[in-house]
């Protein structure tokens, strides 16, 4: 259901939810039932208008997002790689699966000065880490490595999840 704008309508006990996961979810082993008991309500419900609102666009995602300088791990690189366009999904589930790779995405080319499709964000513990797993990312890539940077970065940015305005 829509309001008439194509925007999916939301209840006043979705807008409770979202208000209540604005900071994210209880670091819990069963997070929604945390939430379901802070809000009296039902972790069934709960789960199930949070599909609804991620099926209908209410909710763009779902995810963790680590603090990895708490983790540890001091240095980040986005890798930022030209791989031919008839290959970039293969390419980019196939590098979104390693392990130090938080996230992938393909971007659009800004030719002739941004040649470059397939962005993924490396972790480690100091710039020379980095550079090894860019490596072992061009060995994986192989000859659809048309030509990488790594964008290292320099201050942290506050992340924020979804915010409720209306």
């Amino acid at each position: 259901m829509t309001d008439g704008n194509s925007v999916p309508a939301i209840d006043d006990i979705d807008r409770r939810i979202i208000k209540a996961t604005e900071a994210g979810l209880a670091l819990s082993p069963r997070p929604y039932h945390a939430l379901a008991d802070n809000l009296g309500l039902e972790a069934d419900d709960v789960m199930d208008r949070m599909r609804r609102m991620l099926n209908s666009g209410v909710i763009r995602r779902i995810a963790c997002v680590p603090n990895h300088y708490r983790l540890g791990y001091s240095a980040n690189g986005m890798s930022v790689w030209d791989v031919p366009d008839n290959v970039i999904s293969l390419a980019g589930a196939k590098i979104g699966a390693l392990d130090f790779v938080s996230h992938s995405y393909h971007r659009p080319r800004h030719l002739p000065d941004w040649p470059f499709n397939l962005f993924a964000m490396v972790h480690g513990h100091d710039r020379g880490e980095i550079e090894e797993k860019v490596q072992t990312i061009a060995e994986i890539l192989g000859d659809w490595d048309g030509g990488h940077r790594v964008l290292y970065s320099t201050r942290i940015l506050k992340k924020t999840g979804f915010r409720l305005v209306a």
